[in-house]
């Protein structure tokens, strides 16, 4: 069967076509517009009809491509305004509909669609598993090494850089600096030892002030809150 008007499937399976195609088939001779307002009168929009957002490129006389007015018709439309045309090429095309409709309802078709929309659903499902993990690797990793770590490692564990992950904890309110914008980074008492522990030590006798370090359960919820919020299940 030859071809006469292009049929288009969307990946719900449902079929459509062009009124502007549908249009040129029929021959008519008045303007596409004024073709199409007298028509549609009988149809519901939305239902029967959708416009095409853009329009659809047709090829102008110089080479370059123009976007015209266009509206996207269920079949059933479309062979409804085929037979009021009343004219030898409606009754042809309305036929043409009709046989496209018989193959597209056979067992055979039915089936292969079936199949391509469940694998089509299947290559969907993968790719969002591929996706997903990554990030529950990483989860693994900080169940894995069991202690605290510092900022900077914390950071590099995370894969990211070292400044934005201070400056997420310090604009959410988990660190602060003990003495303006150079001092040194100090979790909020109430963190402590859920998300941040403290590690205090000397040099020569000399104590220093306590270095923060990150527990796994602190780094894991702040990979979730920050950069992978979807995973995010914890509450503090």
């Amino acid at each position: 069967m030859n071809q006469i008007i292009k049929i288009k499937t969307n990946e719900q399976g449902e079929v459509s076509v062009s009124a502007r195609e549908l249009y040129q088939a029929l021959e008519v001779k008045k303007r596409f517009s004024a073709w199409f307002d007298a028509n549609s009168k009988q149809l519901i929009e939305n239902e029967d009809f959708t416009g095409v957002p853009g329009g659809t490129p047709v090829n102008g006389g110089n080479g370059n491509i123009q976007y015209l007015q266009d509206y996207s018709l269920t079949v059933d439309a479309a062979k409804q305004i085929a037979m009021m045309s009343g004219t030898d090429k409606g009754r042809e095309i309305r036929l043409y509909f009709i046989e496209v409709e018989k193959q597209w309802n056979s067992p055979e078709l039915m089936l292969s669609r079936s199949l391509q929309y469940a694998n089509s659903k299947l290559i969907n499902y993968e790719s969002q598993i591929a996706e997903l993990t990554p990030k529950a690797e990483l989860n693994d990793v900080f169940i894995e090494t069991g202690e605290a770590i510092g900022v900077r490692e914390a950071a590099k564990e995370i894969n990211v850089k070292q400044n934005e992950f201070i400056d997420n904890l310090l604009n959410n309110k988990y660190l602060y600096r003990s003495a303006g914008s150079r001092g040194r980074l100090q979790p909020y008492k109430k963190y402590v030892p859920k998300f941040f522990v403290l590690k205090s030590g000397s040099v020569n006798g000399v104590e220093f002030t306590p270095q923060v370090l990150i527990t796994p359960y602190g780094r894991q919820f702040f990979y979730k809150k920050f950069y992978a919020p979807d995973q995010m299940e914890m509450s503090v």
